[in-house]
């Protein structure tokens, strides 16, 4: 894979785009804390688990909804500006609400190398001895805030500034992202719980989980709001939908192989999970009637040890997967780079969008 782009996440651009988001989240939530105050305490602890949940991160999504709409309107004016950028951290919202539900249902114990937000909201029922199951408390909470951000990231879009022949097209777009991560999400659960995947339905879960929400969906908000119609829209998705494909994939990877000083979470932590990814049906695929197969089969989802964790990496090593994911990697990106090339953008919006694909396929956190 060729991008011929520099890191657009790295660049100062990059880094004042991500400052400027933080701030209007966070002026956001300071709204919602007004709102909330005559609640007391509990309320404000609300908020803050909120604000911690969108503290961090790269705003990927932010990100291609930004360049989404300055691919169609390449200069916007500080009014215009101000207003996308609310409009983009909807997107983030949206996200904090997924990861909030996903953690819960993964029971994972941390996320960016802090406690989840379960485990957070868990941690202080225990130090403040209240009744009641402190589990259980935790995970009443993080539904709760999940739901919350949920409902702000509709809120924050459509007070974001633009006008309703904006908003509307692009609340749209919202409306089917959110439909489908819910529904890719419950096809994920639902593959974790028959205990068996084959790569097209890995492929699948994959796309409606994390692809179409990471990269296409933010791309076609920003372009809806920037009025795009149905075949710019198109354009668009040859270019989002494989490179979200080759972002989740590289995750994919990321949850076996990724170190956990930069991923913040724990090593091996997909196995440990019990996730059915591509790369574990590939595996699988590959191993098929051979003894590495059932070990990989019958380790997922159960405690795992870092001498179990190599164990497996060393299988799916030797079943050829990792190298084939790379591979789709770089192939799925090529696919987008060419829709990119020839969907006739803004050029200065392209050789960022470029660099972006290099962000979120060559990432290793």
């Amino acid at each position: 894979m060729v991008i011929g782009a520099g890191s657009w996440t790295q660049s100062d651009e990059g880094a004042r785009f991500r400052a400027d988001l933080d701030a209007a989240l966070a002026a956001f939530l300071d709204e919602q804390a007004a709102v909330l105050a005559p609640l007391g305490d509990d309320a404000a602890r609300l908020v803050a688990e909120s604000r911690t949940s969108v503290t961090g991160g790269k705003k990927f999504r932010a990100a291609f909804c930004w360049w989404g709409y300055r691919a169609l309107r390449p200069a916007p004016d500080e009014a215009e500006r101000a207003a996308l950028l609310r409009a983009c951290g909807s997107l983030e919202l949206l996200h904090a609400s997924a990861l909030a539900h996903d953690d819960l249902m993964d029971a994972s114990d941390t996320r960016r190398g802090r406690p989840a937000a379960h485990r957070a909201l868990e941690g202080e029922h225990r130090a403040a001895r209240w009744r009641g199951d402190p589990e259980q408390y935790g995970a009443a909470g993080a539904i709760l805030l999940g739901d919350l951000l949920l409902a702000w990231s509709d809120e924050l879009l459509r007070r974001c500034g633009l006008g309703w022949e904006s908003v509307g097209p692009a609340l749209r777009v919202l409306d089917l992202c959110r439909t489908e991560v819910i529904a890719g999400q419950f096809l994920d659960v639902s593959v974790q719980a028959r205990g068996a995947a084959d790569v097209d339905t890995a492929m699948t879960v994959l796309r409606y989980k994390s692809a179409k929400y990471s990269i296409e969906r933010p791309l076609h908000v920003g372009a809806a709001l920037a009025g795009a119609d149905e075949a710019g829209l198109a354009r668009l998705s040859g270019f989002g939908l494989p490179l979200g494909e080759a972002f989740q994939l590289r995750d994919d990877l990321l949850g076996v192989y990724g170190d956990p000083a930069t991923t913040g979470k724990p090593a091996g932590d997909d196995l440990v999970e019990g996730k059915r990814t591509v790369l574990v049906a590939l595996a699988l695929d590959a191993l098929a009637g051979r003894p590495g197969a059932d070990l990989l089969d019958r380790s997922l989802g159960t405690a795992l040890d870092p001498a179990r964790v190599d164990e497996l990496r060393e299988v799916i090593d030797g079943s050829g997967a990792r190298d084939r994911v790379e591979t789709r990697i770089s192939e799925l990106a090529d696919q987008a780079l060419a829709a990119l090339d020839g969907a006739g953008l803004d050029p200065g919006a392209t050789e960022v969008l470029r660099g972006l694909a290099l962000d979120v396929t060559q990432r290793a956190t």
